[in-house]
């Protein structure tokens, strides 16, 4: 019996690195005391603070308050973890080993409040969107995340003795040879770049790419953008396709164009149609949904030409709005007033037609 007890405690010791049982449970009692403090903080301390955040007006401490509270929640743990390693008596392999586990928890501690600070950070950029177009500030948060996340991989790979350097440098390699062949792929980031940085288009503008796609902006992404149709089929779309070919953008209209022709018949006379002109530029000028500023975009209605069956009458003019469910009720009741101008003038509109001449001979 006391051979099979020393034999536990020989194997005990080497599996503990010759740490005690007693030691152990001080240890673990220690941790859970700090676990218990990690509590009381939580509710006083940042309960308090939380308090005082939402009396301020502004939303940027709540946020930064928020994204900082589970990161420093993590350093309570970790100085339970540190003070319950100082009192187990480690030596050799043991002491480097928990060495390197402290200070890669710190590290990750440190990069992860970095990670949640970036949400609040978003927020601050948010206020130069003037300068900066939502998207821009959206690609830049991304890539100071990704930018903290491979910082901090980087940085606890140091530290358990994992040197980066040649792996940057077989990455490179690979990247050349990727490179040769994801020529598009370079292609497509360069167009999505040039996109924000000349700001063609942006969150839900109304664009069209003639021979490619109509319709409104879904998403921006780094490769690609999503457009919704009209008919409400997304079409993902290369971002190289919007350098190569012509876009129209229908969301920076300032003003909404109407252009007709409108036929009247030849038998109109002269004054009937000085007098439909009078009276469609009269309504045009009534109506607050039409502009009628001569100097930006003038009213225009003249007679535009003789056609083959019709003398044609150029109405040309803009709306105040650009929406399209607008522009089409402004549009309908155009045609209605001009029909009514028109009858009301006892002419009427021209269609095509053709006249038949048939000579009569003499009979014999």
């Amino acid at each position: 019996m006391d051979e099979f007890i020393a034999l536990v405690r020989e194997v005990w010791a080497d599996s503990t690195f010759g740490v005690s049982p007693a030691e152990l449970l001080t240890a673990l009692g220690v941790f859970l005391l700090f676990a218990i403090l990690r509590g009381l903080f939580t509710r006083f301390v940042l309960g308090g603070l939380e308090r005082l955040t939402k009396r301020t007006q502004t939303e940027i401490d709540d946020l930064l308050r928020e994204a900082l509270e589970r990161p420093i929640k993590f350093f309570f743990l970790i100085l339970g973890v540190f003070f319950a390693l100082e009192v187990l008596p480690l030596n050799g392999l043991a002491e480097e080993l928990a060495d390197k586990v402290m200070r890669s928890l710190i590290a990750i501690g440190i990069f992860w409040s970095f990670y949640a600070a970036s949400t609040p950070a978003g927020m601050a950029l948010k206020r130069v969107e003037d300068m900066l177009s939502p998207e821009i500030v959206g690609w830049l948060l991304t890539l100071l995340r990704w930018g903290i996340v491979l910082t901090g991989a980087a940085t606890i790979l140091q530290i358990w003795g994992i040197q980066i350097g040649p792996i940057i440098a077989g990455f490179g390699l690979f990247g050349v040879a990727v490179a040769l062949g994801a020529q598009d792929l370079f292609k497509n980031l360069l167009g999505g770049v040039s996109i924000l940085i000349e700001r063609r288009f942006a969150l839900g503008d109304w664009i069209e790419v003639e021979g490619v796609v109509e319709g409104n902006i879904e998403q921006i992404g780094f490769r690609s953008t999503r457009v919704r149709r009209f008919d409400q089929v997304p079409v993902v779309v290369p971002n190289n396709m919007f350098s190569d070919h012509a876009l129209v953008n229908y969301s920076n209209m300032t003003r909404r164009r109407i252009k007709w022709i409108i036929g009247l018949e030849y038998r109109t006379t002269s004054e009937q149609l000085k007098t439909i002109r009078a009276g469609i530029l009269s309504w045009l000028d009534s109506d607050p949904r039409f502009v009628t500023e001569i100097h930006e975009v003038p009213n225009i209605v003249h007679i535009d030409g003789f056609n083959d069956s019709s003398i044609d009458m150029l109405v040309y003019c803009f709306t105040e709005t650009t929406r399209w469910y607008d522009w089409l009720s402004a549009k309908e009741d155009l045609a209605l007033a001009i029909k009514q101008i028109v009858e009301e003038a006892n002419a009427g509109f021209a269609f095509p037609s053709r006249s038949i001449y048939v000579e009569q001979g003499e009979v014999e």
